[in-house]
């Protein structure tokens, strides 16, 4: 599954970006869709994800804040990220599993978030 992400860039400490990620496949045929980050020195970790029946999981650091969202007819992804703080400076990655128990994961190849102080 190819997975490409868009958004990122510079913003200022309480700004707001939306992420986005594209895929050429159906994102309904995607068990579950995702975003994760990962910030220098730190291991990755998830952000929010969306299964295929639109259920939802967020990271409690982004409740409230984030949301991800999509469209199917786009097989597009989104991640609108609010009040953004200095230390969500990170890569931002989009994921996608498939397949029996999500044994297949796909990642995209990442786009810069900078939030500045």
């Amino acid at each position: 599954v190819q997975l490409v992400e868009s958004g990122g860039g510079l913003v200022q400490a309480g700004g707001t970006l939306r992420l986005t990620c594209t895929t050429p496949r159906s994102i309904g045929s995607i068990n579950v869709m995702g975003w994760y980050r990962q910030a220098p020195g730190k291991e990755r970790e998830l952000v929010a994800t969306m299964t295929s029946g639109g259920l939802t999981n967020y990271a409690d650091s982004v409740k409230g804040r984030f949301n991800i969202s999509r469209d199917n007819a786009k097989n597009t992804v989104y991640l609108q990220m609010n009040s953004l703080k200095p230390e969500e400076t990170a890569v931002y990655y989009c994921n996608a599993k498939t397949g029996f128990a999500n044994l297949n994961a796909y990642w995209g190849q990442g786009t810069q978030v900078t939030v500045s102080s």
